[in-house]
């Protein structure tokens, strides 16, 4: 590599990892940590050297009409910029990316970068292990997403009249990325052969083979991981030890009589004198109804005295629930709802769930319309940016053919002895 005394002697112990031809002799060198810019001699100018530090917190492109801008933020230390002809942006932008992207981090040390698109807003970056987004008025800055090939499950595309997507199906969810149509075959391409090559395989049937192998093994373990659960708990009980809480249940079927589910006796004093004289109250009433089989002189007395004992035991606190009164009434039972009222209420409400599921439904719908229109809309919108953005750039083409055949024309009028 063709690397002047200027450069060289910049530097140092480094070595350079990439370098990019501007215009005539001058020249853009990338090197792990920073990138130098090289002006050669010229007419008004003389041979100078920039550095650019790759720490750079935020990198931005100003496109003009013969060059562009290409400034780094550096936070508190302010900001960088350097310009380059607009014809070379992209192959300028791809290695002080790169080298920015291994100074935040982003990158791990030996991973390379394969390629980096920028469209308008959208950058993509695609490295032998990852693919990273940036979305925004700036190429980069910390505002970012990434895509480990380790994580993806699936891939596909969604082919659109303007704008088509890559589907990334990962662990966590579904990316989609969208690209313009000019484009987008050989982003497409340039991401398959690195997810691909991540995972060993070489094509999409092989990919997609691979996957559902995973998923079979995962299956496997998960089984596995059931059964190992299963003989944990039948050693647990069939080591003697008793569950927590059995022992206890245990206890109070035995003071119910064996019965597990009979309700618990309640032994509060209170309660046991309550019980004891219902039970008195009870055994005067027996008493009172036996008095009646001899003879119906005394039943009349006996039944006022029955009476007269019932309420003295009403008056009693805690006899009125036990004691059981010798009336033919029977409890009124709350009433029951009719079958047409029976029937009627569950036809109203599946009614009125029908009428809402058919509501949200059609609101579904309305917004699914919606979200589409504005989908087109955004794209048109896209593409006639795209086509602006190629026209300007073949314009500013035009122009500098024009200049170059005006400084010729210069040259060849400077170099008439007449004139």
């Amino acid at each position: 590599m063709d690397v002047p005394a200027a450069v060289a002697s910049a530097l140092s112990d480094e070595s350079v990892a990439a370098r990019v031809p501007l215009r005539g002799d001058d020249a853009l060198f990338v090197t792990p940590t920073r990138t130098i810019v090289y002006h050669a001699d010229g007419l008004l100018s003389s041979e100078s050297v920039e550095e650019f530090g790759h720490d750079a917190e935020r990198i931005a492109v100003d496109d003009g009409r013969r060059k562009a801008t290409l400034t780094l933020d550096y936070g508190l230390d302010g900001e960088r910029s350097f310009t380059v002809p607009s014809g070379r942006v992209d192959d300028v932008l791809h290695p002080v990316l790169a080298g920015v992207l291994s100074a935040a981090g982003v990158t791990d040390s030996g991973e390379s970068v394969s390629r980096t698109y920028h469209f308008n807003e959208l950058t993509l970056v695609v490295t032998d292990r990852r693919l990273v987004r940036h979305v925004g008025a700036a190429v980069w800055d910390g505002d970012y997403d990434e895509i480990d090939y380790t994580d993806v499950t699936g891939f596909d595309t969604e082919e659109g009249s303007v704008a088509s997507q890559l589907v990334l199906e990962t662990t966590g969810r579904v990316q989609r990325i969208k690209v313009p149509n000019e484009q987008f075959r050989d982003v497409r391409e340039t991401v398959e052969d690195a997810l691909y090559e991540a995972h060993s395989v070489s094509s999409r049937a092989a990919f997609r083979e691979a996957m559902r192998e995973d998923d079979e093994d995962e299956a496997e373990a998960d089984a596995t991981d059931a059964e190992t659960d299963d003989d944990t708990a039948i050693a647990f009980a069939d080591s003697g030890i008793d569950v927590i809480g059995e022992r206890g249940r245990e206890r109070s079927d035995a003071a119910a009589g064996g019965n597990r589910h009979a309700p618990e006796r309640n032994t509060t004093p209170d309660i046991v004198d309550d019980e004891e004289a219902g039970t008195v109250s009870a055994e005067d009433a027996s008493a009172g109804t036996a008095s009646a089989e001899d003879s119906s002189a005394e039943t009349a007395a006996t039944g006022d005295l029955s009476a007269e004992t019932l309420r003295d035991d009403a008056d009693t606190p805690g006899t009125s629930e036990s004691v059981a009164t010798p009336t033919d009434a029977t409890p009124s039972e709350p009433a029951r709802p009719s079958a047409e009222t029976e029937s009627s209420a569950p036809a109203a409400a599946d009614s009125d769930d029908h009428a809402t599921a058919v509501d949200l439904d059609a609101l579904a719908a309305e917004l699914e319309a919606a979200r589409d229109a504005l989908a087109d809309q955004r794209d048109r919108a896209e593409a006639q940016r795209d086509t602006l953005e190629r026209q300007r750039r073949a314009i500013d083409a035009q122009l500098d053919a024009l200049d170059e055949q005006h400084a010729r024309i210069e040259d060849a009028l400077d170099a008439i002895p007449d004139r």
